[in-house]
């Protein structure tokens, strides 16, 4: 249960895709920005089915 997703940094606003394992269902984790580095929290979001149906993406509180 990995896929690619494409997400916007809440930083430097650019998209890039990371690749996410929602295999264990909802979770949520801290990922550096593929283009500025900066941490972000990302939080999959597993539908009633088991498949990914979003990824809320938001800055990490210091």
């Amino acid at each position: 249960m990995i896929t690619e997703w494409t997400v916007e940094c809440p930083y430097c606003w650019e998209h890039f895709s990371t690749v996410v394992d929602y295999s264990a269902g909802e979770q949520e984790y801290v990922e550096d920005c593929q283009v500025c580095c900066r941490p972000i929290v990302l939080t999959l979001r597993v539908g009633m089915d088991g498949e990914l149906t979003n990824v809320d993406v938001y800055p990490e509180q210091d």
